[in-house]
């Protein structure tokens, strides 16, 4: 909700998404460097934590996609895995929270709990999970289940992942100090406790590997818009990762979300929203448009536009001017050109949107897909973006963005360089980190424990991107 007339002003939570396979990157510009190579994973995370940034983000990748048959280009830049980078960057930096997209279709919990509770012990808890699904059996036939599953029963396995997971995060106890015989002091664990869960999509019966890590339980991140999402996050979450284009839709997303906190007993607090969110800098507000104009042009080339266009018609249109009108022709129902992308719900009535949207103003191809790919914007001089930013979060539309810059490595300095002493300055972003955790950063509670070998009600999980 907004903040009250002459209340306290909200705290800005901000985090550093690093550019992944998508059309984000500006790849013409000279200075886009390797997105795999190490270096520019320690210099984007070191400069959002030079910024006191809450956490560094990597999305995930399990298979190329392919567009009419052929690999599409933006994947061959590679998408390595997160756990292995982010344990890397544990050792570069010392307050960042460190966030890994990791698939629960494709892996089991006692795995991946643990390659979890390793990177929250190795970074001193700045640990946390982005939980996906996958829709597809195109990404599944790099795995032995292949397309086995279906849509819902992806989602109920992601829930009851989840709620293994923290009962084997919850099966150490560790309140008792002790001193060994060198002096050194360490917790010694009261119980360590056998998990017992039996349930529709897993057997877990043993005692779990790893001591209790800092945070308890990594921060548990959820990408989606869906219904079946946000009632996961409300459940179950610690931050959302949302996706809205206004401030009305920010609005009605955040009420939404936090209304359905209290069947849970969970206060507002304890969940953080905080969309994705672009941004375009100049020494002026006009400068700073015809940037970002031009940003956009850089990443929606011809080919693009028609490609994109293409997934929602589920037809080659390799004919279509993108610097012309829409094709008078119809999408094609239940076809698929593009595989290892989300599926459309329902194409025909994406389809009548977007024609509405180029009549309405007189948009070409090209201009469309700008149009209607972008995701929320701040584009401005560094005190326009401060004030818009700050307004978001006071006006209770978000409690902070994921920052993704269209530069890889440095497309963060200057926001870091020229915003962040802005909103310092208004009162709303810290000036020093005042916790260790990531759960400090975000001012997050300790979690409440599991009962493990207890089954909980799996909740829906909504499908990321």
């Amino acid at each position: 909700m907004p903040t009250p007339a002459g209340g306290p002003r909200k705290q800005v939570h901000l985090a550093a998404h690093f550019p992944g396979v998508n059309n984000t990157t500006v790849w013409a510009d000279p200075r886009s460097e390797s997105q795999i190579d190490f270096s520019s994973f320690v210099h984007l995370a070191r400069t959002a934590e030079r910024g006191r940034f809450d956490f560094f983000f990597l999305a995930e990748g399990l298979r190329l996609r392919e567009h009419k048959g052929r690999i599409h280009d933006l994947d061959v830049v590679g998408r390595p895995e997160s756990l292995t980078v982010l344990s890397a960057l544990a050792a570069v930096t010392e307050r960042l929270g460190l966030a890994a997209t990791v698939n629960a279709t494709f892996n089991e919990p006692y795995e991946l709990a643990r390659r979890l509770a390793t990177l929250d012990h190795l970074s001193e808890g700045r640990a946390a999970w982005n939980v996906v699904t996958t829709s597809d059996a195109f990404t599944g036939e790099n795995f032995r289940r292949g397309g086995f599953l279906d849509r819902a029963d992806r989602y109920t396995r992601a829930a009851e992942f989840v709620e293994v997971s923290r009962a084997l995060w919850d099966s150490w106890r560790s309140d008792a100090i002790a001193a060994d015989q060198d002096g050194g002091v360490f917790a010694r664990p009261e119980r360590i406790g056998e998990v017992r869960h039996s349930g529709r999509h897993f057997t877990v019966e043993g005692h779990f590997t790893v001591p209790r890590s800092p945070q308890g339980h990594p921060v548990i991140i959820q990408a989606g818009d869906s219904d079946e999402g946000r009632e996961f996050a409300a459940s179950a979450a610690d931050v959302i990762f949302s996706r809205h284009g206004t401030l009305e839709d920010g609005r009605a997303f955040y009420a939404d979300v936090k209304r359905r906190l209290a069947r849970y007993d969970r206060a507002h607090r304890d969940l953080k929203i905080m969309p994705a969110a672009t941004f375009a800098l100049g020494d002026t507000d006009a400068e700073a448009a015809e940037k970002a104009a031009e940003i956009r042009r850089l990443q929606v080339g011809p080919q693009t536009a028609i490609a994109f266009l293409e997934q929602i018609w589920g037809r080659d249109l390799s004919g279509c001017d993108p610097e012309g009108p829409l094709p008078d022709v119809e999408p094609v129902p239940d076809r698929d050109v593009s595989e290892g992308r989300v599926r459309l719900a329902d194409r025909a009535a994406v389809a009548a949107k977007w024609r509405a949207v180029a009549e309405e103003k007189n948009l070409t191809v090209r201009e469309l897909v700008i149009e209607m790919t972008g995701r929320q914007s701040f584009v401005g001089s560094p005190t326009s973006v401060a004030r818009q930013i700050d307004e978001f979060v006071q006006a209770g539309a978000a409690d902070g963005f994921v920052l993704v810059p269209h530069l890889t490595p440095g497309g963060l300095d200057d926001f870091v360089d020229t915003v962040v002493p802005l909103l310092q300055e208004r009162g709303v972003f810290r000036t020093e980190y005042t916790g260790r955790t990531l759960r400090d950063h975000l001012g997050l509670a300790a979690p409440r424990a599991a009962v493990p070998g207890v089954p909980v009600a799996p909740a829906s999980l909504g499908e990321a991107s």
